[in-house]
């Protein structure tokens, strides 16, 4: 597997990541069952994957169970991050009230996650949405401290503006920016990009396939499950399921040519845009990490980049990426 440095920190890891959020319960149907996903994270291992990402929201809670449990025999082999930021209270109800990422709260929910993933030290923390409540300067302080006191190895922010990364860069140093970043969706182009090439940040591209849908796997007779939040996207409802299958066909057309699939275009675009960004596609199949993995021996001319360039320019992608509530809580 190739590897890349992510930002100017010295963190190493697989081209190629894989994003656990969906291989256990609480953001719809699982792959499998629990000793399955163990299987098919340390499956991932094994096909040299090393990074691997989670988060306390997860779940909440059981997704970083689940990825200390099963990456507990190759702790030695792996890069393990997951994110803070979301306030839970004591009623009994599991899911998020809100954002919290007072220092105080930082540390304590940070002691949790090491226990549930089984480590001494997180190798790579994110702030999981930016808190407007509390100073940017204040959590990179946290964070700092974490760091120094031997518990976290290096700091990320998730779905952060520019200049919101700058301030935090300059009280600890930022390694990675994980944002959503993929054929339809290519805001961090605007500002971020040039923001991490300048500050030495790697980028982390969560949804590099459009949640599935530039892969081909959602359509329009997809019938989304209750709890599978998919259902509430705008770009996911069915009006805007059938605009964008156009896109997914000129992809398809593409990939055809290229002896390839259209998800191993998708994620080979993203890996062709800069050498320090790194994708994290999720899945809970084996055949599907082969497929994915499959995408880092694809390499573009500049004219097929020019290509797929066109397709994207050509085709406007309908539906907004997340309902208004949620798109506030990005980008700050």
């Amino acid at each position: 597997m190739e590897k890349r440095q992510l930002g100017k920190n010295g963190l190493e890891v697989s081209a190629i990541g894989l994003g656990c959020m969906r291989a256990s319960a609480g953001h719809g149907p699982v792959g499998g069952t629990r000793q399955e996903m163990i299987a098919v994270l340390r499956g991932a291992v094994d096909r040299g994957i090393t990074l691997f990402d989670t988060a306390q929201v997860y779940g909440p809670f059981v997704n970083e169970e689940l990825v200390g449990e099963a990456l507990a025999p190759v702790r030695d082999q792996v890069v393990i991050s997951t994110k803070f930021g979301f306030q839970f209270d004591n009623s009994g109800d599991p899911h998020p009230t809100g954002l919290n990422s007072r220092p105080e709260y930082i540390k304590e929910t940070v002691e949790a996650s090491l226990k549930r993933l089984r480590v001494e030290a997180i190798d790579l923390l994110y702030q999981h949405r930016v808190d407007p409540a509390v100073p940017i300067e204040e959590v990179a302080g946290a964070v700092k401290e974490l760091i120094e006191q031997g518990k976290v190895r290096h700091f990320g922010l998730s779905e952060a503006g520019a200049q919101t990364i700058r301030r935090a860069h300059a009280v600890q140093s930022v390694t990675a920016l994980q944002s959503e970043y993929s054929l339809w969706w290519r805001e961090p182009e605007k500002e971020n990009l040039a923001t991490l090439e300048e500050l030495g940040i790697g980028l982390v591209s969560f949804s590099p396939l459009g949640k599935g849908y530039l892969a081909g796997s959602v359509t329009e007779q997809t019938q989304f499950d209750k709890q599978d939040n998919r259902g509430t996207f705008p770009r996911f409802s069915l009006e805007a399921r059938k605009a964008n299958r156009a896109l997914v066909d000129a992809i398809q057309s593409f990939a055809a040519k290229k002896h390839a699939t259209a998800a191993q275009i998708a994620l080979a675009w993203v890996l062709a845009q800069k050498p320090w960004i790194v994708p994290i596609p999720g899945t809970t199949k084996l055949e599907r990490l082969d497929e994915n993995i499959g995408a880092t021996s694809l390499k573009f001319t500049s004219e097929e980049l020019q290509e797929l360039d066109g397709i994207l320019t050509r085709i406007p992608v309908a539906g907004d990426r997340y309902p208004a509530e949620v798109q506030r809580m990005t980008n700050r």
